[in-house]
C-alpha cells in the first residue's frame, strides 16, 4: 500500500477530485465525486451517490484511479488503487449520517479506494511519475 502525506490528504479534502473507470467492455470513464475524502493514511473514500457508470464498473471489476490537480500552484496527485464497496455497516452508516447532516439521502454505498500507487501531476521532469 502507499502512504497518503499530509499534502496529499489537504489536496484531496479541498479540490475536486475526479475518478477514472473501465468498462467491462473496454470503454474509460471520468467523472467528479464531490464527496471523495481521506478515510485512513492508505485509503481514501466517496459515496456513491447516483448509481450510475462509474459504480457498474466497480461492480464489474475495474480498478480506479483518482486525480486532484491544484491549478494555482500548480501541482497534484493520482492514485491507483482497488476499490471495495460497503452497502452496510460502520463506514457506511457514517457516510449516510454525513449525507442526511448536508441534506442529501444517504448513498446507494460508499466506495472504499485500497491506494496501491500514487504518481505525481505536477508539471516538468516528475510529471506522471510514480511516487510511492
Amino acid at each position: 500500500m502507499a502512504i497518503l502525506t499530509n499534502e496529499m490528504k489537504d489536496m484531496v479534502a479541498n479540490f475536486q477530485c475526479f475518478i477514472g473507470t473501465v468498462s467491462k467492455e473496454g470503454v474509460q470513464n471520468i467523472g467528479p465525486k464531490r464527496s471523495t475524502r481521506v478515510l485512513d493514511d492508505e485509503t481514501l473514500i466517496f459515496n456513491e451517490g447516483t448509481g450510475g457508470t462509474t459504480y457498474q464498473n466497480i461492480l464489474d471489476g475495474s480498478n480506479v484511479v483518482i486525480a486532484v490537480v491544484n491549478r494555482d500552484l500548480p501541482d497534484g496527485f493520482r492514485f491507483i488503487g482497488k476499490p471495495e464497496v460497503q452497502t452496510s455497516g460502520e463506514i457506511y452508516d457514517k457516510a449516510a449520517a454525513l449525507s442526511e447532516k448536508n441534506g442529501m439521502r444517504p448513498p446507494k454505498a460508499v466506495v472504499l479506494i485500497h491506494i496501491e500507487e500514487i504518481h505525481s501531476l505536477k508539471p516538468g521532469p516528475m510529471a506522471g511519475k510514480k511516487i510511492s
